[in-house]
């Protein structure tokens, strides 16, 4: 199996920063993995924030956090973090990590929550305004 645990949310007042950490462990994570952070407000979806497959050169990001958020993994490949800036109230939501059992092929979206078999337990995000 593999684990996710993520860190980092909190209060922060718009126009602030956060960053979030998700470390990955089990036999069975690979580096080459794809790993990527999804959010889900108050009564809404679960959407795509952003995700990173560098073995494939591909990084994304979802349009409502382009220029804002920074999607990045650690040397090792087990940690993904999420640089949040310039943050907004509309960025209020429960923040989960996402990754792939394997090695990622390019076969399925980035974007795509079905994409990713392993979950975080998620980590509350808040901006007042």
């Amino acid at each position: 199996q593999v684990q996710l645990a993520e860190s980092g949310g909190g209060l922060v007042q718009a126009g602030g920063s956060l960053r979030l950490s998700c470390a990955a462990s089990g036999r069975t994570f690979s580096r080459y993995a794809a790993m990527g952070w999804f959010r889900q407000a108050p009564g809404k979806e679960r959407e795509f924030v952003a995700g990173n497959a560098w073995n494939a050169g591909t990084t994304l990001y979802a349009d409502s956090v382009k220029g804002r958020f920074t999607i990045s993994r650690d040397n090792a490949k087990t940690t993904v973090y999420l640089e949040m800036n310039n943050l907004k109230p509309e960025d209020t939501a429960v923040y989960y990590c996402a990754a792939t059992s394997g090695l990622y092929n390019g076969n399925w979206p980035l974007a795509s929550s079905r994409t990713y078999d392993n979950w975080g337990q998620g980590t509350q995000v808040t901006v007042s305004s």
